[in-house]
């Protein structure tokens, strides 16, 4: 089965300096049909302006995922990490017991476009951590790169939930089948291009799809592409 949740029936929020897309029910926007998918409870596409950003604010027991797609986003936090993100960077706060960060554009000329996601995690006020990891478009071209997994393994970012989140670049004509084992569901966001799932549901940028009780699914690329998977339990 796959629901597939057009880019045009997403939530959105807009300042002078934010664009922000809501796949899920997220601050003042509210859909009761979408109030997240299994653990997965926010998938937002943020544009932020040259020069803003969001001011020191907490969290506490969340998986905060962040992919930049284009641009540098600038990171602090309550650890005393700081750090600058960039384009194909991955980023994980576990913000278990609590920790406080800010995210500002690092850039004072161009805008930062990055993926930001929420995984429930399985247990609670653990001790928080971040960590980050450059994943250069040579290892997301024409594969499904693990770039966050419960146990960190091949190279990918820990988190603390049974998730497994991939992200790849897929070219005009190329395809991708991905196994799905029983039990288990899958969030697709094409974040640029076009693709078919199972040579049925077309896919446009900004799209995305949840797929459950099926034993897998195959991904062609009509155009270019750029993409997140998300493996659920």
């Amino acid at each position: 089965m796959i629901l597939h949740r057009l880019n045009v029936q997403r939530g959105s929020s807009r300042t002078d300096w934010l664009d922000s897309r809501h796949t899920f029910s997220f601050g003042g926007f509210h859909d009761r049909q979408w109030m997240g998918f299994g653990p997965l409870r926010v998938l937002n596409e943020d544009r932020v302006a040259a020069g803003g950003g969001f001011a020191p604010h907490r969290h506490a027991n969340m998986e905060i995922i962040s992919y930049v797609v284009q641009g540098a986003l600038q990171h602090a936090d309550s650890l005393g990490s700081g750090s600058i993100i960039r384009t194909g960077d991955v980023q994980v706060i576990s913000a278990g017991s609590g920790i406080e960060h800010s995210e500002f554009n690092a850039s004072q000329d161009d805008s930062v476009h990055f993926l930001q996601i929420w995984i429930q995690p399985d247990r609670i006020n653990a001790t928080p951590r971040y960590t980050q990891q450059q994943f250069p478009p040579a290892q997301r071209e024409g594969v499904l790169r693990l770039v966050a997994s419960p146990d960190g393994v091949d190279g990918s970012l820990p988190i603390r939930q049974d998730a497994r989140i991939y992200a790849g670049l897929l070219r005009a004509g190329q395809s991708i089948t991905y196994p799905l084992e029983s039990a288990r569901r899958a969030w697709l966001q094409l974040v640029s291009g076009a693709l078919r799932i199972d040579d049925d549901t077309r896919m446009d940028s900004g799209d995305g799809a949840g797929v459950s009780e099926q034993s897998g699914l195959q991904l062609h690329a009509i155009s270019d592409c750029e993409l997140m998977l998300l493996d659920l339990p």
